[in-house]
């Protein structure tokens, strides 16, 4: 409240008394707070459709790519394992003819070569089971566009 108010607060105060001292006997100061609640209810969705599945297409892709890339990997079809790079982006690793990826669904290493790197036509992955198949390919994949 300001001074300007409890002023006009001692003069009322002073007329209603019939006394017009300068120091009125009580001043009632008050303080007003007023609190708002808003609530929003919002219904969840009895049932949200599934994303549809993305599909992918393959594009050249690089010759190696660094071990501290990788972040994950899936295995998408018979003859090729998926990586998940650090960032977001795809590689399809493509393995030679004689290899099934279906090995590779207990998890798989790779040993990098001393220049930290995994490339096709050179590098190997290795499954927990023990099968044993090079990286013939590497392709870079992209969602397709409909």
């Amino acid at each position: 409240m300001s001074l300007i108010a409890i002023t006009i607060l001692a003069s009322a105060a002073s007329q209603m008394t019939g006394r017009h001292d300068a120091r009125p006997e009580t001043v009632v100061v008050a303080q007003l707070q007023i609190e708002r609640t808003s609530i929003v209810r919002i219904r969840p969705a009895l049932s949200t459709p599934p994303a549809p599945p993305v599909r992918w297409q393959e594009k050249k892709g690089p010759k190696c790519i660094p071990v501290g890339a990788l972040a994950g990997a899936l295995v998408s079809s018979p003859t090729s394992i998926d990586l998940v790079l650090r960032g977001g982006p795809r590689l399809r690793a493509k393995l030679n003819k004689n290899c099934t990826a279906i090995d590779f669904y207990q998890g798989f290493y790779v040993k990098p070569s001393r220049d930290g790197r995994i490339c096709e036509d050179r590098d190997a992955i290795r499954s927990r089971l023990g099968a044993q198949c090079e990286i013939t390919k590497f392709k870079t994949l992209v969602p397709e566009k409909d």
